[in-house]
């Protein structure tokens, strides 16, 4: 873990995905997240996931990867006195975090006025499917409305077939990224105006800035965006192959490197095809390329073609399933993969990945292991000024 964001503290008040996300990021880089859980159930995250010791333990999977590095501590918002220890957190920290539908926490009695009122320079991020305003703002979101709002599932899959959402829960990872990073903006202006800001994160406009090329024939060139497949829709040939043993990708966005890649396969002959002589002639005529050059490599294994393309700057590389692509010895280098200890019988330790980001020649990782339900809240409750009679109190009224 890194010094960047020491001193730093982040109210979490997220479930599930996209905000535990950003807060995880926000700790990986050294900031105090505390996790702010319900009373008895907490984070329903904790029930996710396919290994049942882990879930039976409330530490499912799909906790675990989002929230190592945190402090947990309970919390009855509803209740009078959990509103008092909420506003003592509030004065104490540096960034509150929520995933809550657009007005709920206002409800509770924290408007992002009150919110600044308890603490000026508090940076609020209130991060939602669509945004605090707007016709859809009071609907409920997961990452797959998300990706059918977004337009994401109509440009993936094949020209034949229908819409496919992305593999991975894509709208939610890149809100949780967005998140962050207006977290660490918004955490420079406090540093020197004393001022916080609220920040207003939609998953559904990250989701749209996200996909670049696809907005902007739209927005620019007024050109709909088709289903390719594995095929790069900008240039040709770039996209999917088959070698002797599976799949490639290759990608040549210039003659260079379509020159290249003949060269490598044993096909120069096809630099004096007219089908193939310019980056336009070469899109036109794919599928007649693609039989040309899947003939060529079905000599030899993706691993073999992989390397010899990389000795003459022609991107490639096989395609890896996932337990593949994070054993891989590049992601082994770097040391994205970290083993952290997790009290659960059977499970004495889990591996989460870190950050991608490397500080100082050093890779990101959680400072412990994901936390219990309220495992830290009599420490955080002390820490806030509470003696350890009204944190019993608290506890026999469940307050916390």
């Amino acid at each position: 873990m890194t010094d960047l964001l020491s001193g730093i503290r982040v109210l979490d008040l997220t479930t599930v995905l996209a905000g535990p996300f950003a807060a995880y990021h926000l700790g990986l880089m050294g900031a105090d997240v505390v996790k702010i859980e319900v009373p008895v159930t907490g984070d329903m995250a904790r029930e996710f996931g396919e290994n049942e010791a882990l879930r039976s333990a409330h530490m499912g999977p799909s906790f675990i990867a989002q929230n190592a590095g945190k402090r947990s501590l309970t919390l009855n918002l509803k209740d009078s006195e959990g509103a008092e220890v909420f506003e003592r957190l509030l004065a104490s920290a540096d960034v509150l975090l929520e995933n809550m539908r657009p007005g709920v926490l206002a409800r509770l009695g924290f408007s992002p006025a009150r919110i600044a009122e308890i603490n000026p320079r508090l940076v609020y991020c209130a991060l939602s499917g669509f945004g605090q305003t707007g016709p859809l703002s009071s609907r409920p979101a997961y990452d797959q409305i998300i990706q059918g709002f977004a337009g994401i599932a109509s440009v993936t899959g094949f020209a034949d077939g229908g819409p496919v959402r992305v593999g991975f829960p894509v709208c939610d990872t890149m809100g949780g990224y967005v998140a962050a990073m207006a977290v660490g903006a918004a955490l420079v202006k406090s540093s020197r105006t004393g001022r916080g800001s609220y920040l207003d994160v939609s998953m559904l406009e990250a989701a749209l800035t996200s996909m670049s090329w696809v907005i902007s024939e739209q927005l620019i060139s007024h050109r709909s965006a088709m289903r390719h497949g594995n095929d790069n829709a900008a240039s040709s040939p770039s996209g999917t192959f088959t070698a002797e043993d599976g799949p490639i990708n290759i990608a040549t966005n210039t003659q260079t490197q379509f020159a290249a890649l003949c060269g490598v396969v044993g096909r120069e002959d096809l630099l004096e095809d007219e089908r193939f002589a310019t980056r336009s002639e070469r899109k036109r005529h794919r599928r007649e390329l693609s039989v040309e050059l899947d003939a060529a490599l079905s000599r030899r294994r993706a691993a073999h073609w992989e390397e010899l393309l990389a000795e003459v700057s022609v991107p490639a590389g096989r395609l890896l399933n996932v337990e593949e692509a994070v054993a891989q010895d590049q992601i082994r280098e770097r040391g994205l993969v970290h083993e952290i200890a997790v009290d659960v019988p059977g499970n004495p330790t889990v591996r989460v990945l870190g950050s991608g980001v490397h500080v100082d020649g050093e890779t990101l990782a959680p400072s412990m292991a994901p936390p219990r339900l309220g495992e830290h809240t009599d420490e955080l409750l002390r820490e806030l000024g509470y003696t350890s009679d009204e944190v019993v109190a608290l506890r026999e009224r469940k307050v916390v």
